[in-house]
């Protein structure tokens, strides 16, 4: 039997026998419950204890992501030395990276130009701000290279530690045997940062109170109604590509089942949702995409280079509807010519949203190349924790789907496994324990 139909072990015994998704969904739901209370009732103490919750939840995701993202990396590009064909295989993730946020950035055009989001919402120009950061092509370009080795840790930029991380991993592989103590001690210290995290990922659920709660109590109904047309765009556009788009590669490309796709990796694609961070949900994206048959060898390049540059929902979908938006608030007439820049930025500027949570940066970067006003981001920031929900799971969704599809398509998918990924009750129970 492969070693990608191994069940996942548990570390340590459940409390709870209840399916990880519907722990996840029960804590939606009284977060809500609870966030609705705090907002009607103006319970400041509950505002505060649901915020704390949230933020502590993050704030766990994020202790381990720097490191997490530097080691993957590395040891994901010498792992490559393992793999035939790496070079064919590597151009081929990339190549159906772009492919798949080509058809993404598409259908967001093609939603915004339909449906007007910037029409009625009754804000005006007056209602944006400039954000504190923005995002331009000569600081991504620049900003690539980091000006010391601390720094972007100290920062959390992403984009600078995948950059060093990239270079430690290609100067191991050119040193062979020299290196390997650094390999092995790499690999180690990579599975003990996977193991805390898991334990992070356990408490998912608990999280998922308190931002949701955070959520509603914060912004309530009204703002949600008043961003009526844009936020159903995003949910749309994202829901379109998620089981729409993906379904449609994984049968015709793939010739694979997209039912069992989703039995597999449904995990990592609810905690995405829940968590809004690819990086952190990384290591379980890793393991779904290996239990769907992908060799591991390779899982363990394409993810952790997907999680830090492969967004359909933040670099695609998200600008493409935001800049449409924004034109439409300031009264400024997009060409066919802004459209192709849009799809441009998002195929080529994806890696600028490397981090843990949000599309900022690439929204920024967008706004900027077409020469709409900044302030436009302003007016999207108070909806933003709710619009990244939908992206980040589609993002997700996207880096596990992608080394599936080169896989079948290099003949190196392991098709028993993708039959039979979560069919076992026993051990859908524990892959959706987010264990180790």
């Amino acid at each position: 039997m492969s070693a990608n139909t191994k069940s996942f072990k548990l570390p340590f015994k459940l409390p709870l026998k209840a399916p990880f998704w519907a722990q996840i969904l029960l804590g939606l739901v009284l977060g809500v419950l609870l966030g609705w209370i705090a907002r009607s009732q103006d319970v400041s103490w509950l505002v505060t204890t649901l915020e704390k919750v949230g933020d502590t939840f993050i704030g766990l995701l994020k202790l381990a992501v720097a490191p997490l993202v530097f080691f993957a990396i590395l040891v994901s590009i010498t792992n490559l030395r393992k793999v035939n064909n790496a070079a064919r295989l590597a151009s081929r993730t990339l190549l159906w990276f772009m492919i798949t946020s080509l058809i993404a950035v598409a259908i967001g055009l093609v939603i915004g130009l339909v449906t007007n989001p910037g029409a009625g919402t009754g804000l005006t120009p007056r209602d944006g701000e400039l954000p504190e950061k923005t995002g331009s092509w000569i600081d991504f370009l620049t900003g690539i290279v980091p000006t010391d080795v601390i720094t972007p840790f100290t920062e959390l930029n992403v984009l600078q530690i995948v950059f060093m991380a990239a270079v430690a991993g290609i100067a191991a592989l050119q040193l062979g045997e020299k290196a390997q103590p650094i390999l092995t001690l790499s690999e180690s210290v990579l599975e003990l940062l996977q193991k805390a995290l898991w334990w992070v990922i356990r408490l998912a659920p608990l999280g998922t109170v308190g931002l949701i709660g955070t959520a509603i109590a914060t912004y309530g109904w009204d703002l949600i109604g008043q961003y009526a047309t844009f936020t159903v765009d995003i949910y749309v556009g994202c829901a379109i590509v998620l089981f729409g788009v993906y379904p449609a590669l994984l049968a015709t490309v793939a010739k694979a089942n997209p039912l069992q796709f989703f039995k597999g990796a449904w995990p990592a694609i609810q905690l995405a949702f829940v968590s809004r961070s690819s990086v952190g949900t990384m290591p379980l994206t890793q393991k779904v995409t290996e239990r769907l048959g992908v060799p591991r060898e390779y899982a363990s390049f394409a993810v952790p280079f997907g999680a830090t540059t492969k967004m359909d929902g933040c670099a695609a979908i998200y600008p493409a509807i935001a800049a449409i938006f924004v034109a439409q608030i300031f009264d400024i007439q997009l060409g066919i010519g802004d459209y192709l820049l849009i799809a441009f930025v998002s195929v080529v500027g994806s890696a600028a949203t490397a981090g843990l949570t949000g599309a900022t940066v690439m929204l920024t970067l967008t706004l900027s190349t077409l020469g709409l006003p900044m302030e436009g981001v302003g007016l999207l920031l108070a909806i933003d924790p709710i619009l990244d929900m939908m992206r980040t799971a589609t993002n997700v969704a996207g880096q596990a789907l992608v080394p599936v599809i080169v896989s079948a398509r290099e003949g190196l998918l392991d098709r028993e496994a993708y039959d039979n990924a979560g069919s076992s009750p026993v051990e859908e129970r524990e892959r959706v324990a987010v264990a180790a």
